[in-house]
């Protein structure tokens, strides 16, 4: 019996349309085959799926490169989400160029994702989302506090808190953190923290 969280496998043609997969391929994204099969990959990725994964992949078409993997974050039925990781690797035609794409998908533990929505919802403080916004604007911690009017030591306890709860070494790769959990809006300016990650 596989693991609920065990690689899946999908065959992609060149215009990364899903052409088959294995059940757990189709398990991971919630759907069946006949849903799934026909789709762009994208479709089946959340919107802030980074541009870089487009490049990888028109490498692999381009013969540039054979094999990538790259973090994602993957939609599944009712809205939710589950990040993992994805390999893509080229499979030769007769003529040495690409005839189609293989891609390995492998979420991470899905016991954790399944029991995070309620934790989710619940990440941040309305504060904490305000202070999140003006960092992914690449608002200054003086224009937050003026703004927020806090002191300039209350917005940095804030960014402290939230690298730590994020895992996140600065403010850059806190946004990141955040787009890929998929707590900021995305394709709006300025990003907004949506609602269900606020307490």
């Amino acid at each position: 019996m596989t693991g609920r969280n065990a690689t899946g496998m999908a065959t992609l043609a060149l215009d990364l349309q899903v052409l088959a997969g294995d059940e757990d391929f189709f398990r991971h994204f919630g759907g069946t085959s006949a849903e799934l099969c026909g789709r762009n990959l994208f479709d089946l990725l959340h919107p802030s799926a980074p541009a870089v994964l487009r490049e990888h992949f028109l490498r692999l078409h381009d013969g540039r490169r054979t094999r990538f993997t790259e973090r994602v974050v993957g939609h599944r039925a009712g809205g939710r989400v589950f990040s993992g990781e994805l390999t893509g690797t080229a499979v030769q035609g007769p003529s040495d160029a690409p005839a189609a794409i293989v891609v390995l998908v492998k979420p991470d533990d899905e016991k954790a994702e399944d029991d995070a929505p309620a934790q989710r919802r619940n990440l941040l403080s309305p504060l904490e989302a305000q202070i999140l916004e003006g960092v992914a604007t690449g608002a200054s911690t003086v224009q937050m506090a003026a703004k927020l009017y806090l002191s300039r030591q209350g917005v940095e306890y804030h960014v402290g808190s939230m690298l730590r709860k994020m895992k996140a070494p600065n403010r850059a790769a806190l946004v990141s953190r955040a787009y890929a959990a998929g707590m900021l809006t995305v394709g709006t300016w300025p990003a907004r923290v949506r609602p269900d990650f606020v307490k």
